[in-house]
């Protein structure tokens, strides 16, 4: 029974990001972004395509699910959902992965159009296990923000910030204008620079080492923990807060 809720509850999570337009502004995203690669030099594009693979990941993620998680609640849609016989697991593990599925498409555009156009070699199974995780731990991060958020403003005010402070520095690293070597060891408590291993690991040219496999136990584990504790258990006062209770 529980899984034919979560299918049901994923259906739905799918026709919101449509009805949103998330799922439009995504695919607008990936072309345009496909269109600016085009003309990029080979070598700066072997840097660039991952990095625009990790943007759409982590903080394109972030504002997907703020999106849908603002729009849910000026709608009173998941006031709605709590009514019905489904657990509040159910509800954000539906939109887990219905974000997934639709950061997944939107980069799948991206890079498949350049293994046509320019012979980018990837390693399929790891560019999935990238994005997918990349996706599920930022989705995740996005909606614990969402809970505290009184306006679609304050999110995107916060979008910014998380911007400056994690991906700014991990941005700098992979152009390499942070070139000191004390770069890479800070660089290792930062979640996004984490996603970075987990993206390069899917494209051939890059060199897999222990920076891959300690950002992999890094993004599982850290991302257990964050559902376990943040993101599970706040649900529930965030549920209660948007029904008036």
């Amino acid at each position: 029974m529980e899984n034919k809720h979560l299918i049901v509850l994923i259906k739905g999570e799918l026709q919101r990001l449509h009805k949103y337009n998330v799922t439009s502004i995504s695919i607008f995203v990936a072309i345009l972004w496909g269109v600016i690669l085009f003309f990029i030099d080979l070598d700066f594009f072997n840097v660039l395509l991952p990095f625009i693979v990790l943007l759409d990941a982590t903080m394109m993620s972030v504002m997907y699910i703020g999106s849908v998680m603002f729009f849910e609640k000026k709608e009173a849609t998941l006031s709605t959902i709590l009514v019905t016989p489904v657990s509040h697991k159910e509800i954000i593990l539906a939109k887990i992965i219905a974000n997934t599925i639709n950061n997944l498409f939107s980069s799948s555009l991206i890079i498949i159009a350049f293994v046509i156009l320019k012979d980018v070699e990837i390693r399929i199974p790891l560019i999935i296990i990238g994005i997918v995780l990349t996706t599920v731990f930022f989705t995740g991060m996005g909606l614990w923000l969402s809970y505290y958020q009184k306006d679609f403003t304050t999110l995107l005010t916060n979008v910014m910030i998380l911007m400056f402070v994690f991906l700014l520095p991990s941005a700098l690293y992979s152009f390499k204008v942070l070139k000191s070597d004390i770069w890479e060891y800070i660089l290792k408590i930062n979640p996004i620079q984490a996603a970075s291993e987990l993206i390069n690991a899917g494209f051939k040219f890059y060199e897999i080492g222990w920076e891959y496999y300690f950002s992999l136990g890094y993004v599982i584990f850290g991302g257990f923990i964050a559902f376990k504790f943040l993101i599970f258990p706040k649900f529930n006062d965030y549920a209660i807060s948007i029904s008036g209770v």
